[in-house]
Protein backbone atom coordinates (compact mmCIF):
# COMPACT_ATOMS: atom_id res chain seq x y z
CA UNK A 1 0.00 0.00 0.00
CA UNK A 2 1.52 3.30 -1.06
CA UNK A 3 1.96 6.38 1.10
CA UNK A 4 0.29 9.64 0.17
CA UNK A 5 2.51 12.65 -0.37
CA UNK A 6 2.62 15.18 2.48
CA UNK A 7 0.55 18.30 2.14
CA UNK A 8 2.93 21.22 1.61
CA UNK A 9 1.36 24.64 1.84
CA UNK A 10 3.00 27.52 0.02
CA UNK A 11 3.02 31.05 1.39
CA UNK A 12 0.76 32.24 -1.42
CA UNK A 13 -2.25 33.94 0.10
CA UNK A 14 -1.46 32.78 3.64
CA UNK A 15 -0.40 36.19 4.97
CA UNK A 16 -3.48 37.89 3.52
CA UNK A 17 -5.81 35.21 4.85
CA UNK A 18 -4.33 35.34 8.35
CA UNK A 19 -4.32 39.12 8.28
CA UNK A 20 -8.05 39.18 7.56
CA UNK A 21 -8.77 36.52 10.17
CA UNK A 22 -6.79 38.26 12.93
CA UNK A 23 -8.09 41.72 12.04
CA UNK A 24 -7.11 44.67 14.21
CA UNK A 25 -4.73 42.53 16.28
CA UNK A 26 -2.21 42.64 13.41
CA UNK A 27 0.26 45.52 13.57
CA UNK A 28 2.63 44.48 10.78
CA UNK A 29 3.22 41.63 8.35
CA UNK A 30 6.54 40.82 6.67
CA UNK A 31 6.95 38.13 4.04
CA UNK A 32 10.60 37.49 3.15
CA UNK A 33 12.96 34.59 2.44
CA UNK A 34 10.02 32.21 2.24
CA UNK A 35 8.88 33.05 5.78
CA UNK A 36 5.90 34.94 7.19
CA UNK A 37 6.29 37.10 10.30
CA UNK A 38 3.23 38.76 11.82
CA UNK A 39 3.58 41.32 14.60
CA UNK A 40 0.46 41.49 16.76
CA UNK A 41 -0.84 43.62 19.60
CA UNK A 42 0.72 42.31 22.83
CA UNK A 43 -2.56 42.56 24.73
CA UNK A 44 -4.30 40.37 22.15
CA UNK A 45 -1.59 37.71 21.95
CA UNK A 46 -3.50 34.96 23.77
CA UNK A 47 -6.61 35.46 21.59
CA UNK A 48 -4.47 35.38 18.44
CA UNK A 49 -2.78 32.15 19.49
CA UNK A 50 -6.09 30.51 20.38
CA UNK A 51 -7.48 31.39 16.95
CA UNK A 52 -4.37 30.20 15.11
CA UNK A 53 -4.45 26.86 16.88
CA UNK A 54 -8.21 26.21 16.79
CA UNK A 55 -9.25 27.77 13.48
CA UNK A 56 -6.09 27.64 11.34
CA UNK A 57 -4.48 24.35 12.36
CA UNK A 58 -1.21 25.68 13.81
CA UNK A 59 -1.17 22.94 16.40
CA UNK A 60 2.44 23.07 17.59
CA UNK A 61 4.44 25.75 19.36
CA UNK A 62 7.99 24.97 18.26
CA UNK A 63 9.94 27.76 19.93
CA UNK A 64 9.75 31.09 21.74
CA UNK A 65 12.78 33.31 21.10
CA UNK A 66 13.78 36.72 22.37
CA UNK A 67 15.52 39.53 20.48
CA UNK A 68 16.97 42.69 22.00
CA UNK A 69 16.96 46.07 20.25
CA UNK A 70 18.21 48.46 22.98
CA UNK A 71 17.53 51.63 20.95
CA UNK A 72 13.80 50.93 20.66
CA UNK A 73 11.29 52.18 23.25
CA UNK A 74 10.07 48.59 23.53
CA UNK A 75 13.45 46.97 23.22
CA UNK A 76 12.41 43.31 23.23
CA UNK A 77 10.75 41.22 20.57
CA UNK A 78 9.26 37.89 21.63
CA UNK A 79 8.97 35.56 18.62
CA UNK A 80 6.66 32.54 18.58
CA UNK A 81 7.35 29.89 15.94
CA UNK A 82 4.23 27.91 15.08
CA UNK A 83 3.93 24.76 12.97
CA UNK A 84 0.86 23.32 11.28
CA UNK A 85 1.32 19.56 11.19
CA UNK A 86 -1.58 19.08 8.78
CA UNK A 87 -0.42 21.78 6.34
CA UNK A 88 3.33 21.30 6.89
CA UNK A 89 3.59 25.07 7.20
CA UNK A 90 5.26 27.48 9.62
CA UNK A 91 4.62 31.07 10.66
CA UNK A 92 6.21 33.46 13.14
CA UNK A 93 4.15 35.62 15.50
CA UNK A 94 5.89 38.53 17.23
CA UNK A 95 5.10 40.95 20.06
CA UNK A 96 7.18 43.76 21.53
CA UNK A 97 7.67 44.83 25.14
CA UNK A 98 10.04 46.57 27.55
CA UNK A 99 11.72 45.60 30.83
CA UNK A 100 8.64 46.27 32.94
CA UNK A 101 5.61 45.35 30.84
CA UNK A 102 4.65 41.65 30.95
CA UNK A 103 3.64 39.58 27.94
CA UNK A 104 0.52 37.39 28.34
CA UNK A 105 1.41 33.75 28.88
CA UNK A 106 0.32 31.07 26.40
CA UNK A 107 0.83 28.18 28.84
CA UNK A 108 -2.93 27.54 28.85
CA UNK A 109 -2.72 26.89 25.10
CA UNK A 110 0.56 24.97 24.96
CA UNK A 111 2.01 23.49 28.14
CA UNK A 112 5.51 23.52 26.63
CA UNK A 113 5.34 27.33 26.69
CA UNK A 114 6.11 27.19 30.41
CA UNK A 115 9.69 26.09 29.73
CA UNK A 116 10.13 28.37 26.73
CA UNK A 117 8.85 31.47 28.54
CA UNK A 118 11.21 30.71 31.42
CA UNK A 119 14.13 30.70 29.02
CA UNK A 120 13.21 34.10 27.54
CA UNK A 121 12.75 35.45 31.08
CA UNK A 122 16.13 34.08 32.15
CA UNK A 123 18.07 35.32 29.12
CA UNK A 124 16.32 38.67 28.53
CA UNK A 125 14.32 39.49 31.65
CA UNK A 126 10.99 39.55 29.80
CA UNK A 127 8.08 39.00 32.19
CA UNK A 128 5.16 36.70 31.33
CA UNK A 129 1.85 37.43 33.04
CA UNK A 130 0.10 34.22 34.06
CA UNK A 131 3.14 31.94 34.04
CA UNK A 132 2.91 30.29 37.47
CA UNK A 133 6.51 29.07 37.52
CA UNK A 134 8.57 31.94 36.11
CA UNK A 135 12.01 30.96 37.42
CA UNK A 136 15.46 30.94 35.87
CA UNK A 137 16.05 27.81 33.84
CA UNK A 138 19.58 28.01 32.36
CA UNK A 139 21.57 30.24 34.71
CA UNK A 140 22.22 29.56 38.38
CA UNK A 141 19.93 30.69 41.19
CA UNK A 142 22.36 33.40 42.29
CA UNK A 143 22.97 34.74 38.79
CA UNK A 144 22.64 38.50 38.33
CA UNK A 145 21.32 40.09 35.16
CA UNK A 146 20.16 38.63 31.86
CA UNK A 147 23.04 37.49 29.61
CA UNK A 148 21.38 37.84 26.18
CA UNK A 149 20.73 41.55 26.60
CA UNK A 150 22.99 43.62 24.35
CA UNK A 151 24.17 45.73 27.28
CA UNK A 152 25.21 42.73 29.38
CA UNK A 153 29.04 42.60 29.64
CA UNK A 154 30.73 39.57 28.10
CA UNK A 155 32.64 38.98 31.34
CA UNK A 156 29.44 39.07 33.39
CA UNK A 157 29.25 40.58 36.86
CA UNK A 158 30.16 37.59 39.00
CA UNK A 159 32.29 34.49 38.75
CA UNK A 160 31.88 31.32 40.75
CA UNK A 161 34.41 28.82 42.03
CA UNK A 162 34.55 25.96 44.47
CA UNK A 163 36.02 27.00 47.81
CA UNK A 164 38.00 24.31 49.60
CA UNK A 165 37.69 26.31 52.82
CA UNK A 166 33.92 26.73 52.65
CA UNK A 167 33.41 23.34 50.93
CA UNK A 168 30.89 24.90 48.57
CA UNK A 169 30.54 27.03 45.46
CA UNK A 170 31.08 30.74 46.21
CA UNK A 171 30.32 33.85 44.16
CA UNK A 172 32.81 36.69 43.73
CA UNK A 173 32.96 39.87 41.63
CA UNK A 174 34.68 39.31 38.29
CA UNK A 175 38.41 39.98 38.51
CA UNK A 176 40.65 40.21 35.46
CA UNK A 177 44.15 39.37 36.65
CA UNK A 178 46.90 41.62 35.26
CA UNK A 179 48.76 38.53 34.04
CA UNK A 180 46.02 37.93 31.48
CA UNK A 181 46.15 41.42 30.03
CA UNK A 182 48.42 41.93 27.01
CA UNK A 183 49.94 45.30 26.21
CA UNK A 184 52.44 44.24 23.53
CA UNK A 185 50.14 45.30 20.70
CA UNK A 186 50.92 42.07 18.85
CA UNK A 187 47.28 41.36 18.13
CA UNK A 188 46.05 42.23 14.62
CA UNK A 189 42.88 43.56 16.27
CA UNK A 190 44.95 46.39 17.79
CA UNK A 191 45.69 47.77 14.31
CA UNK A 192 49.45 47.17 14.60
CA UNK A 193 51.22 48.34 11.45
CA UNK A 194 53.98 45.74 11.36
CA UNK A 195 54.52 42.09 10.51
CA UNK A 196 53.29 39.65 13.11
CA UNK A 197 55.35 36.59 14.09
CA UNK A 198 54.70 33.85 11.56
CA UNK A 199 53.81 36.34 8.81
CA UNK A 200 57.40 37.20 7.87
CA UNK A 201 56.87 36.24 4.21
CA UNK A 202 55.35 39.25 2.53
CA UNK A 203 54.93 40.35 -1.04
CA UNK A 204 58.15 42.00 -2.25
CA UNK A 205 58.48 44.95 -4.57
CA UNK A 206 59.48 42.71 -7.45
CA UNK A 207 56.36 40.57 -7.00
CA UNK A 208 58.23 37.71 -5.36
CA UNK A 209 57.86 36.65 -1.75
CA UNK A 210 60.46 38.21 0.51
CA UNK A 211 62.69 35.78 2.32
Amino acid sequence: MGHSAPIIASNEGVADALGKALGAAVLDTVEAFGEISITVDRKKLADVMEKLRSDHDYQQLVEIAGVDYPDRPERFEVCYHLLSLTKNHRIRIKVTTDEDTPVPTVTHIWEVAGWLEREVFDMYGVLFDGNKDLRRILTDYGFQGHPFRKDFPLTGYQELRYSEEAKRVVYEPVKLAQDFRSFDFMSPWEGADYILPGDEKVEGEDGEDAK
